[in-house]
């Protein structure tokens, strides 16, 4: 008995379990889980039967299948082949089938597209289905379809949707009208006609829509806008947030164009109505936590509001900077080109641009710019102190940078050039060979300016001064291994080289000249171009200087040699340029090693010393900076201030209208201030009074509008003196009101004198009646 009864406890146990399993799984199976939706984006679909389940009557069946589909699709996977049996879902009474099966037409119509034909008749009877999320969708797939046919039927499923009650339908068919005019763009005048019934539109989520389809179809189309513009601007804060972009670039257009530009002058500053209007509804858009909002905010106010409100748009943009990396990518772009117009409004918050360690290379770069255009005397300091700890990043574009923006620095801050050029010779003795290449052009650069100052303007540290700091490169002009920096070194040399002291080395020239050419010219064969260029001319420089020194016209002579038989063209079309111009200097300098043949016959006009000295030494005052030039013209909100290159799509701000279109053609009736509401008198009298006489209503409304039109007190006595002429004048009205209560009262009392004797007289009548009537029976 014991083993039968645990035998039949453990086989309804199971069944228990089965019942259990099989109830759990029924009631979880519409809940997705992670293991479940990793199935659906498995590599292939070997073993299921996707189209047996499509072919299916369980509606179980074909979900799992269209899910299986829309994962094959988002990764890639080709499944155009199962077009045919999706399409017979395409009226599935499944809400969600047909949800995916209208994503699967959407991607493959254009490849099917006479499947896509067989559909349309169902498409066309889901724009009349009760549910508004299936006839937004069915208007989507109707103008996805890319077959040029089905044009005309695209504008009426438009033109029926952008009536539709539900603004979800009508913001689809905004959408969409941009894809009909793509398909077959002979439909212009009617998408017009659509837009412009649509503009009419008050709901804020489709009116963002609407500005897209304008201007993608109808961008020149600003007379559309007149009547609009006023309660497109109130309904900004309210409109979705990628529809306020589409909405305020679209504004900001059509004020460029149609409003008068703002005028500031000695007295004020004026500006127009209507973009006092823009402005004021854009000012909350700048705390919109959409970052694309905010930009789009800003280019409002800065090219459209006056200069005492650009301010505004400092503390938004600052706060971007912390939203994410990419944010503050772009944002610093936009800052940029603010701070380049007008530097002052982010100078106070110059700490907030410096540098971090884990910024990009390119967030790195643009704050190095921002820093050299929010410099001023007041945080120079800072700022300098900032630059040189930067020029020891890791990344070596990071460092040049820095090092050219301490130069330039100095050229806006006079007072902080010795500070800058000890900086830099410091940097000359680093190991980096990028950090001393860059900071030996920088000096180059700033030794020019300074040399070109008045002489008057003396530095405060001889050791610091410019013809040190180059005897100081060409002492060093072993360890300078950078070509370009070696080129600088060497014109350096050959340009400032001049001396009138006495010294041991030849006349007139610097003692430190002649033994850079020495050095340069041992390795000249493995000099890179630009330095050769730079030896030929130190050689002719120190020739021309010292003419009667036998061993600069020998190192003259070793150098010239080597660049007639160089091969590169450049170097020897130099040599034999330079060579000409010394054939007056000298009849020794250059002939053969037995002194008495010239190495060539040359002819034409023969120069003297003082004029080869013009033409070698003179015309290099002129500095040139060798950055480049930053596009001042850029508009804020492009593309081309993000990639530093113009693009085809970028959009074109255009110019001010001065006095702008007439103000009455943005009239619309609903800028119309309503009537004020009528004056209703309530009496205390019965219903039943008598109405009052003609003469009393035109008093009466004589004195309303008397009492409409007069006009305030200016001071606090002449409002008491009115009022004691009120209290009499109320005093006379009211007796005669009391006279006109004493009237009415005697009407009624011989009114219901008249009612008595009526009423006896019909007693009378009826108790003769009564009389007559027995008598007569």
């Amino acid at each position: 008995m014991s083993v039968d009864y645990l035998n039949a406890i453990t086989e309804n146990a199971s069944r228990l379990g089965m019942r259990i399993q099989e109830s759990l799984s029924e009631h979880t199976r519409e809940i997705n889980l992670s293991r479940t939706n990793a199935s659906y984006f498995e590599a292939d679909d070997k073993g299921r039967n996707i189209r047996k389940q499509l072919d299916s009557s369980s509606d179980r069946e074909k979900l799992d299948a269209m899910k299986r589909l829309i994962a094959l699709i988002s990764k890639g996977r080709n499944v155009s082949e199962y077009f045919a049996q999706v399409v017979k879902n395409v009226a599935s009474q499944n809400l969600e089938i047909r949800k995916l099966v209208y994503i699967y037409v959407l991607r493959y119509a254009e490849q099917e597209p006479d499947l896509a034909l067989l559909s349309i008749n169902t498409f066309q009877k889901d724009l009349n289905d009760s549910n508004p999320f299936i006839r937004a969708m069915a208007l989507r797939v109707l103008s996805g379809i890319r077959v040029p046919m089905v044009g005309n039927i695209v504008v009426l499923a438009i033109k029926k949707s952008a009536a539709d009650f539900s603004p979800y339908v009508r913001k689809v068919a905004a959408l969409a009208i941009p894809k009909c005019y793509q398909l077959d763009d002979s439909h212009l005048p009617s998408l017009i006609e659509i837009i412009n019934k649509m503009l009419n539109d008050t709901s804020p989520l489709s009116i963002g829509s609407v500005a897209v389809a304008f201007e993608a179809v109808c961008p020149t189309r600003l007379d559309l806008i007149h009547q609009r513009y006023r309660r497109l601007c109130k309904l900004l804060v309210e409109v979705d947030e990628w529809g306020q972009i589409d909405l305020l670039n679209l504004l900001l257009r059509y004020a460029r164009t149609m409003l008068p530009r703002p005028i500031v002058n000695s007295d004020g500053e004026e500006v127009d109505q209507d973009i006092d209007l823009l402005l004021s509804s854009t000012e909350p858009l700048l705390l919109s936590r959409n970052p694309a909002v905010v930009l789009a905010s800003v280019r409002i106010f800065w090219y459209l509001g006056p200069p005492s409100v650009h301010g505004k748009v400092v503390r938004p943009l600052l706060r971007l900077l912390q939203v994410s990396k990419e944010v503050e990518r772009v944002t610093l772009s936009y800052i940029l080109v603010l701070a380049r117009t007008s530097a002052s409004l982010f100078s106070p918050h110059f700490v907030r641009f410096f540098m971090l360690s884990d910024d990009s290379r390119q967030v790195k770069a643009e704050k190095i710019k921002l820093l050299v255009c929010l410099i001023n005397y007041e945080n120079h300091q800072s700022i300098f102190r900032e630059l040189i700890e930067y020029t020891e990043d890791p990344n070596d574009q990071v460092a040049a940078d820095c090092i050219a923006a301490i130069g330039r620095c100095a050229e806006i801050i006079p007072e902080s050039m010795q500070t800058c050029l000890a900086a830099l010779t410091e940097m000359i003795k680093n190991n980096h060979d990028v950090v001393v290449s860059n900071a030996i052009l920088v000096l180059k650069h700033l030794v020019q300016t300074q040399l070109s100052q008045p002489s008057s303007i003396k530095p405060t540290n001889p050791s610091r001064s410019s013809l040190n700091i180059i005897a100081s490169l060409a002492r060093r002009i072993d360890d300078i291994r950078h070509p370009q920096a070696r080129a600088c070194v060497v014109w350096l040399v050959g340009q400032y080289c001049v001396s009138n002291q006495v010294s041991n080395g030849p006349a007139g020239v610097a003692e430190w000249a002649p033994d850079v050419l020495r050095k340069t010219a041992k390795g000249f064969s493995k000099e890179d171009v630009f330095v050769k260029l730079q030896i030929i001319t130190l050689a002719a420089k120190l020739l021309v200087l010292s003419p009667a020194d036998q061993t600069l016209a020998l190192l003259n002579r070793y150098v010239f040699s080597l660049a007639r038989y160089d091969l590169n063209f450049d170097v020897r079309d130099r040599a034999r340029m330079l060579s000409s111009l010394l054939a007056g200097i000298t009849s020794t300098s250059l002939t053969s090693d037995d002194g008495t043949t010239p190495l060539e016959e040359r002819g034409g006009v023969v120069l003297r010393s003082e004029q080869v000295k013009v033409i070698l030494f003179n015309g290099k005052a002129n500095i040139t900076n060798d950055e480049r030039t930053e596009n001042s013209n850029v508009t804020v909100g492009s593309l081309g201030i993000i990639t530093g290159r113009s693009a085809l799509n970028d959009t074109i701000l255009p110019d001010w209208l001065e006095e702008g279109v007439e103000s009455a053609l943005r009239d619309s009736p609903d800028d119309a201030t309503p009537p004020p509401p009528p004056v209703l008198s309530i009496s205390s009298g019965p219903s039943n009074t008598v109405a009052p006489k003609p003469n009393a209503e035109i008093s009466s409304s004589s004195r309303l509008s008397a009492t409409n039109g007069q006009k305030w007190a200016s001071n606090l006595d002449d409002f008491f003196n009115e009022g004691d002429d009120d209290s009499e004048n109320e005093e006379s009205d009211e007796d005669d009101e009391d006279d006109e209560d004493e009237e009415v009262e005697e009407q009624e009392t011989e009114g219901e004198h008249s009612e008595e004797e009526s009423e006896s007289s019909v007693e009378n009548y009826s108790s003769e009646e009564n009389h007559d009537q027995v008598n007569t029976a």
